[in-house]
């Protein structure tokens, strides 16, 4: 068996060195090669995309974002090497009965050495079986059978994976095959559709036409302004005229608005406050 590359996830400092002595105590029978220990998703994303990782040891209750959510953002990313992802934690059982999948394992706090050295075992007998896409595959698949409001987005630029939390969002525009993530800083791009977007975070996000979706809190007010024809996506238009009388939507922190269509008009007015 060649040694397996490792990466620890959890916020407790305490638990990140009991998993390294864990590991340590079983190098005669399982070979690994501890590569980091992190407390946090984003550091774990940075070593992913840095580094060929074959191991993820995830703890699956982390303030900020929840292991589950990480492993989300780690399936979605498209990262080079997908690591096979081995969950911990201390008492939920609704997550051990949904991560019992064939490419994942889960473990128990406080993990045994003997338990730890099987799941390792496991995963590393599965890949040797199963394709990385197959790995990526039953992952997602695992992942929809829990209910979860995410708390970042994630997207890959410059060869690392950004989160951008959901609460810094104002809105979201599709424009051609990518959907643009605007913030009060900046623009991030994302291959994510809106619809999914939607569906999950409808209770944030409402849709101001068919291409746009804006943070319910960040609506200021409303406005009407005459709009180029291309910019006045589902308006009622007459044929030969340049521009259209419309609603646009106030957002704070930005000075871009967006159209309201006809549809969505009564939603847009009822949230302004």
């Amino acid at each position: 068996m060649t040694n397996l590359r490792i990466l620890i996830v959890d916020d407790e400092a305490p638990a990140r060195t009991r998993m390294k002595t864990l590991i340590e105590d079983i190098q005669d029978s399982c070979p690994c090669e501890l590569i980091g220990a992190v407390a946090d998703g984003q550091a774990a994303l940075d070593v992913l995309v840095a580094q060929s990782v074959d191991i993820l040891l995830l703890d699956v209750q982390m303030p900020g974002m929840t292991g589950i959510e990480l492993a989300q953002h780690i399936a979605d990313a498209g990262l080079p090497s997908q690591p096979a992802i081995i969950f911990v934690t201390a008492y939920d059982e609704y997550a051990l009965q949904a991560f019992e999948v064939h490419a994942l394992d889960y473990l128990l706090k406080p993990v045994r050495a003997a338990r730890l050295q099987d799941a390792l075992q496991r995963v590393q007998s599965l890949r040797q079986q199963q394709s990385v896409q197959a790995q990526q595959e039953k992952l997602r698949d695992s992942l929809k059978t829990i209910p979860k409001v995410r708390q970042n987005f994630s997207v890959l630029e410059k060869n690392r994976v950004l989160l951008i939390p959901v609460r810094d969002v104002l809105f979201l525009k599709a424009e051609q095959k990518y959907v643009t993530i605007q913030t009060r800083t900046r623009s991030y791009l994302t291959e994510e559709s809106l619809v999914s977007i939607e569906s999950e975070l409808g209770e944030i996000f409402v849709r101001a036409h068919r291409n746009a979706l804006v943070a319910r809190d960040a609506i200021v007010g409303v406005e009407r302004s005459s709009l180029a024809i291309e910019s006045a996506l589902e308006m009622d238009k007459t044929d030969g005229d340049k521009t259209v009388d419309a609603w646009q939507v106030i957002i704070r922190d930005v000075a871009e608005r967006l159209p309201i269509s006809r549809r969505q008009w009564p939603v847009i007015k009822s949230l302004v406050r």
